[in-house]
């Protein structure tokens, strides 16, 4: 049983080395999501031009969301109106977008990463809304709009009715920020996304800490081109990223992990790259998609996700080549295992994020007692 403890070990050592990123994320984007929330978000969406997809895109990277939450705002979304490209945009974004993935890419994977993630979500979200343009039959999406209209008549029939949400009244930023309730908010918030959000980080950590100590490195190397295929290696493991990322069903933040591992086993900086975006097609959320939009809809946004995830992998992979920002794979699993827990800054940050956590969610279960 000596590979379960040093499974157990290597998911402990990872979840130490960025819990405090975690928190400082949940953070953020709590107070992002009160500070800047708007209610009339989805009026805003009822086209797809440029403004409508950049609006998408900045109010999903500050509603940090897990894969399922965001999928179920997309679809609140367009069945009140969005286009389905700004949903699809809206959804991506506040899974890939978010602070706390940021922090989390950055102390496992270095700043190159973040830099790419973030040039290749717009090369994503720019391929996802042409594709949705050009591929997608205008009948297909008023029928998914329909079946969306008639899934939720059919869920609120069987619940006895369902009542509207309670619209939050709009004030300027100065009052926000004096408002005693709005930091109340602002823990709810934060809660709200670690209840989200903690078993897919968990599911991710446990993951890469058993693929790290099962897999071994022979087998790594042949699931992925060596590097002199050249393109062709870069296509190979942009298009298989996404594919472990499905098998994996690691999800939003619990996929970088993995990706840390990945990249050490030789897949290409692209395919890391694809590989994270590989979250909004994993099964259980395939099937989501089937339920809210019906079978063909769902099979084709999940196709243009997928096509989206590949091409923006490539394109990644491609320009930072030429910019020479491609850094050396890193030596992943050596790192975890003679990692540690020490008195370093880590755990002086750790340490301040517990403390922080610790206020939070006391004022969170104040508000909830009265």
């Amino acid at each position: 049983m000596n590979w379960l403890g040093q499974s157990l070990q290597a998911a402990a050592v990872m979840l130490w080395q960025i819990f405090w990123a975690l928190v400082l994320g949940f953070g953020l984007s709590a107070m992002l999501q009160v500070f800047l929330r708007n209610e009339e978000v989805e009026k805003k969406f009822g086209r797809s031009g440029w403004r409508e997809m950049l609006l998408a895109t900045f109010f999903g990277a500050v509603s940090s969301s897990c894969s399922y939450a965001a999928a179920a705002t997309a679809k609140t979304a367009f069945k009140k109106g969005a286009a389905l490209a700004p949903a699809l945009a809206f959804m991506f974004a506040s899974t890939n977008l978010v602070l706390e993935l940021g922090f989390i890419l950055w102390l496992l994977l270095g700043w190159h990463f973040v830099l790419a993630e973030i040039i290749g979500a717009f090369i994503l979200i720019a391929v996802m809304w042409l594709l949705v343009e050009l591929v997608l039959p205008r009948k297909w999406i008023e029928s998914a709009r329909d079946h969306v209209e008639a899934e939720t008549k059919s869920c609120c029939h069987s619940m006895g009715g369902c009542s509207e949400a309670e619209e939050m009244p709009d004030e300027p930023f100065r009052q926000k920020i004096r408002r005693r309730e709005n930091w109340r908010l602002v823990a709810e918030a934060f809660v709200a996304d670690g209840v989200m959000l903690w078993k897919e980080i968990a599911v991710g950590l446990l993951i890469a800490g058993f693929v790290m100590v099962l897999v071994p490195d022979a087998w790594w190397e042949k699931l992925f081109l060596a590097p002199d295929a050249g393109f062709i290696r870069v296509l190979e493991n942009a298009a298989i990223g996404p594919l472990i990322a499905a098998a994996s069903f690691a999800c939003s933040c619990g996929n970088i992990p993995l990706a840390a591992v990945l990249w050490s086993g030789g897949i290409s900086f692209g395919g890391v790259i694809a590989f994270i975006y590989g979250d909004l097609i994993i099964v259980p959320l395939v099937l989501i998609y089937r339920k809210y939009y019906g079978t063909r809809a769902a099979l084709a946004i999940t196709a243009i996700l997928y096509v989206s995830m590949v091409a923006a992998g490539v394109v990644v992979n491609l320009l930072f080549t030429a910019a020479g920002l491609v850094p050396l794979a890193t030596h992943f699993h050596g790192a975890m295992a003679h990692a540690a827990f020490s008195w370093n800054y880590t755990a002086y940050l750790n340490l301040l994020a517990l403390a922080a956590t610790a206020v939070l969610v006391r004022i969170h279960f104040q508000k909830a007692v009265q």
